[in-house]
Formats: C-alpha cells, sequence, structure tokens
C-alpha cells in the first residue's frame, strides 16, 4: 500500500503528529493508499512556506512572462503524464475512467490560457481631474491562496483555482478532499519538475474540520477558493469573515433541465441523461429536475426511461462501463436515504429505485439510476441536492411556467434548455437565474468561458478572463509634479 506525504516547500515530508488516513477504493471497496492525516501545525509549515515564496526569493522577483512560461511547461508534462493520473483518480474516486482521462487531458488547457494571460494583467493611466498629477492603477497578487477542492473532479478543480491564482503571482496552499487527495499530491511532483520555487505549490491532507478549518483561520492566507456543498460554504464564508479573507465558492445546485415540445426529442433524451446520470450524478451541474412541457411529456418520460435502463454499472476503468460506485460510503447512504424519501412524499419511481447488487460489484456503493414522476415543486426531492443518479420529472405548460418553476429554488448554477426555437433560447437563457445556461446542450465547460453560481449556488467565478480577477489587488498610485508653493495642508487635493 502506497504511503503519501504532504508537499511543503518543495518537498514530500511526512505529517507532523505522524498519523495516516486509508483512501478507499470505492469500486472494491478496499483502502490502496494512505494519505498524511494533517493538523494545523502542518497548515502553518505550508503557509509559512508559501509567504516565503511570496515576499522573497525567485518567485517574487519574477515576471510575468517567466511565470507564464512555467505554467506552460507544466501543461506540457500533464499530457506527458494524463494516463498514469486519470487512473489514479479513478481509483480514488471511482469516476469512470473515459470521463477522468477526458477531464486530464483538456485540464492542460487551463495551464496553457492562463499562461498566456499572465504577462496581460494590466493597469491604466487615468486622465485625472486634478492638475499637476500623474495617476494610474495597477494590479498586484492578493496573497496566499486557501484552495479547498472536492472528490469529484480532484485535478480538474487543481486547473480552475491554481491556474488563474499561480498567473496573478499568488502562492497556493492546497486542501483536496480527504476523500480523493492522491492525484492531487502525486501532481506536485510535477510543478517541481516544471520548475516552479519552493513555496509557490503546497498541499496539506486531512480531515476538513482539521485541515480546512485551520486553512480558512489562518493570518497569513489571504484569500479562500472552496468547491463543496453550500452548507460548508457558508461556513467557510462566516469564518472568512473574521479574518477579512477574500472568499470565492463554487457551491451546489439542483439544476433545471427544461424540454420544450418542439426541441428535437432523441438529443433532449441523450442530455437528460447526460445530465443526471453521468458522474454517478456525483456533479454540482446535474440536471437533477427534468422540466418536460406537457404536451410530450408521457411519449419523452418513456423515451428517457428507456435510455436510462441501458446504462451498464460496473468496474469504471472499463471502457463500456456507464455508472460507476458512488465515492464515499456517506454520500451512498444519502441518496439511499433521499430515494427512501422521496417515495414517502409520494413520488413515484419508474427505474431503479434502491441499491445495484450483483457479483460484478463488489464494493457495494452502487446506485440503480433512478427516475421519479408524480413529483411536486415542494418535494425534498425537488428542491434538495441529492448529488446523486436520481432525476425528478415535473411536467410546465408554457415558458411562464417552465420559468416560474426553474426559477423556484435557492440554488442557481446551471440551467439546460432544448428547443429549434431561437427566439425561445434568447428569452429562457435572460429569464433564468443561473450562472450556466446550455441551450441543446448540458456539462459543457472551458478554460475560456466564466464558471459559477447565483444565490445559494456560490460567489465569484472560475474560468475565462474574470477568475484571474478574483486573485488581484487593485492598487492606485498618485505621483504629483506640481511646482511652486505647498497646496494648503488643511483641505483635501
Amino acid at each position: 500500500m502506497k504511503q503519501y506525504q504532504h508537499f511543503i516547500n518543495g518537498q514530500y515530508v511526512d505529517p507532523v503528529e505522524g498519523q495516516w488516513i486509508d483512501t478507499i477504493d470505492p469500486y472494491t471497496g478496499k483502502a490502496w493508499a494512505q494519505i498524511p492525516r494533517g493538523t494545523a501545525k502542518d497548515v502553518d509549515l505550508a503557509v509559512q512556506a508559501a509567504s516565503r515564496a511570496l515576499r522573497e526569493g525567485p518567485w517574487a522577483s519574477m515576471s510575468a512572462t517567466q511565470r507564464g512560461k512555467l505554467m506552460i511547461k507544466l501543461a506540457d508534462l500533464v499530457v506527458a503524464n494524463a494516463e498514469r493520473l486519470a487512473e489514479i483518480e479513478v481509483r480514488d474516486n471511482g469516476k469512470l475512467m473515459a470521463e477522468m482521462r477526458g477531464q486530464v487531458n483538456y485540464h492542460p488547457e487551463w495551464w496553457r490560457y492562463f499562461g498566456g494571460l499572465a504577462d496581460k494583467i494590466e493597469g491604466s493611466v487615468m486622465p485625472i481631474d486634478k492638475p499637476d498629477m500623474f495617476a494610474f492603477s495597477r494590479h498586484e497578487p492578493v496573497g496566499v491562496v486557501g484552495a479547498l477542492t472536492a472528490w469529484n473532479s480532484p485535478l480538474l478543480f487543481v486547473a480552475w483555482k491554481c491556474a488563474p491564482a499561480i498567473a496573478a503571482g499568488c502562492t497556493v496552499v492546497l486542501k483536496p478532499s480527504e476523500f480523493a487527495s492522491a492525484s492531487t499530491l502525486e501532481y506536485m511532483a510535477l510543478t517541481r519538475e516544471a520548475g516552479f520555487p519552493d513555496g509557490v505549490f503546497n498541499v496539506v491532507t486531512g480531515l476538513g474540520h482539521e485541515v480546512g478549518s485551520a486553512l480558512v483561520d489562518h493570518p497569513d492566507v489571504a484569500k479562500i477558493t472552496f468547491t463543496g456543498s453550500d452548507a460548508t460554504g457558508a461556513r467557510i464564508y462566516a469564518q472568512a469573515a473574521k479574518t477579512m479573507k477574500r472568499v470565492s465558492l463554487e457551491l451546489g445546485g439542483k439544476s433545471p433541465n427544461i424540454v420544450f415540445a418542439d426541441c428535437d426529442l432523441d438529443k433532449a433524451a441523450a442530455g437528460a441523461i447526460s445530465g443526471i446520470f453521468a458522474a454517478t450524478g456525483q456533479t454540482c451541474i446535474a440536471g437533477s429536475r427534468l422540466l418536460v412541457q406537457n404536451s410530450i411529456k408521457e411519449k419523452f418520460t418513456q423515451k428517457v426511461v428507456e435510455l436510462g435502463a441501458t446504462a451498464r454499472k460496473g468496474n469504471p476503468m472499463l471502457a463500456d462501463t456507464n455508472i460507476g460506485p458512488v465515492t464515499t460510503p456517506a454520500q451512498y447512504k444519502k441518496i439511499l436515504d433521499y430515494i427512501d424519501i422521496a417515495k414517502s412524499e409520494g413520488a413515484r419511481c419508474i427505474l431503479g429505485g434502491g441499491p445495484a447488487t450483483s457479483p460484478d460489484l463488489p464494493g457495494g456503493q452502487f446506485v440503480e439510476p433512478t427516475i421519479f414522476v408524480d413529483v411536486t415543486p415542494q418535494m425534498r426531492i425537488a428542491r434538495e441536492e441529492v448529488f446523486g443518479p436520481v432525476l425528478s420529472i415535473i411536467g410546465f405548460e408554457d415558458e411562464a411556467e417552465a420559468i416560474r418553476l426553474a426559477n423556484d429554488t435557492i440554488y442557481g448554477l446551471a440551467a439546460g434548455v432544448w428547443t429549434e426555437n431561437i427566439g425561445r433560447a434568447v428569452r429562457m437563457s435572460k429569464a433564468l437565474k443561473a450562472g450556466t445556461v446550455w441551450v441543446n446542450t448540458y456539462r459543457a465547460v472551458s478554460y475560456m468561458m466564466p464558471f459559477g453560481g447565483m444565490k445559494h449556488s456560490g460567489i465569484g467565478r472560475e474560468s475565462g478572463v474574470e477568475a484571474i480577477r478574483e486573485f488581484l489587488e487593485t492598487k492606485s498610485t498618485w505621483i504629483s509634479y506640481a511646482e511652486g508653493a505647498p497646496a494648503n495642508p488643511f483641505i483635501m487635493r
């Protein structure tokens, strides 16, 4: 069994307290590696290293162009190691190899994009209204960034959070989920190989209430960026406020996937399945509420059920597997509990509806792809994030009702619209309260496109030019070149 170490100040080091946590393969249900169980002492060492790198040494004096070149070199190293990193992710979180391979191969684009952006962070010279003054603004790194990532796409989140932070000139202390830390720890060797100075990247693993909390509390951390549940995000937001930290939160969702009668039904059915059963439903953008126009509801529901029933459950390493295991025992129990709640509230299950068991599913953490009908908007299954392969189908009459149902949620991360009417597509995209609206597609992301949520789905944006602004402070500078007698010192200039 492999035993991993923290990555602090450019070196792999044992945890101060000498404790480790077993990391479980969700498919087999067996431990395959150990990660350090860090404490506040490990966090302090990592933050000290990140602070030193920010203030002194090669990183502090490096030009933005030099930073960008290191980032592009890292991208190339990820490409060379993509298959190995994807295999580690699958073993750690149980997601499909096909998806993890795709994510890791796409991951370098964030480093290339933000590496190219690093030396294009420009201030402005102001045509200031004060006489004899030269005034300009500049953008500086916010400081040490604490990045807390989730277990469903660990390395993708490393790119989303770290690429803009590093391009801005910040240094980073990563705290990956204790359920999927191995790939992030393996990844750090590539940052060293790329030539990043010691202390720029640091990783401390462990439990959220021990390591994550210490990172949020640390006085030398200037910014927290977090991906996870809205409940945890709210606690982090409140905790970070005590030390006036900047915060970016990418949180949960209860996303509507809205199907109109004029759409291509086959494409919409595939989109509905992708929205909820891909990644075993363990994604914040899951289209867990399928809103279907009543005139096609019965026909479309049957189409979705037939397609969903073809999903193959099994070993996530195999190419023909469609549904992998649930990543953690706690999440597995939560999904089954929500299925029971839906049944008790009167929803009718027409596909799945319980655990999946067979000899080729050894880990015991598989859930049948599940579809409910006769769901009302007030039911918990329609209002709360399940984070699993559980779909609620709800009918609507017209655009107005679709918008009302879609926006009747505390969340606002994503939404899907299926229609051939371009006017409707534009109207819906404007009316929906969601950070991302997909039309005639679902689950598309890009390093170029801002991503984030409204309402309880988060604060701030990741990816795109907007993301780098989350890691910059703006400084204004005034230079007087006035000659003659001093100005009146008792009035504002």
